[in-house]
């Protein structure tokens, strides 16, 4: 069973701050002869590396709520310039918009069992894809979807 990440995506106001974002990163790959993934630094490296590159995602919490997801492509440690031990976080290019699900503020990321994830958004049909994400927020808040 794939293990997941779960981190707040800072800086972004909504799921399309962060495809903005991806885009950007995938052109700039693109542009120097890489593949379109993006890369996310961290401080700590995941300890069950193994576990997360087996199908896992990262979950992103954008404005309290978990509101998409890219692929885990792959986890690379390295030293940076100061002697700091970094992780880079190989991530997909397509941005997977989920059902929303409220998180409390944390640091840095934390691991997401299989069980506790989000459904993807368009696994609730498409009418359900379509509403204002407002909308949707609202019956996710009250326990019709």
């Amino acid at each position: 069973m794939a293990l997941h990440l779960i981190k707040l995506c800072v800086g972004a106001d909504s799921i399309d701050d962060l495809r903005e974002w991806v885009a950007e990163r995938s052109l700039t790959a693109l542009a120097a002869g890489l593949e379109p993934h993006s890369i996310h630094t961290t401080r700590m490296v995941p300890k069950r590396i193994e576990e997360l590159l087996d199908g896992g995602s990262l979950y992103w919490v954008i404005k309290g709520q978990v509101q998409a997801r890219q692929k885990l492509m792959d986890i690379v440690s390295f030293t940076d310039g100061e002697g700091i031990s970094r992780c880079r976080l190989v991530l997909g290019p397509e941005v997977i918009e989920t059902a929303g699900q409220p998180r409390r503020p944390f640091q840095g990321w934390r691991y997401l069992p299989q069980d506790d994830v989000p459904r993807d958004l368009h696994s609730l049909g498409a009418n359900v894809a379509e509403m204002p994400a407002d909308l949707r927020r609202e019956l996710m808040e009250l326990g019709l979807l």
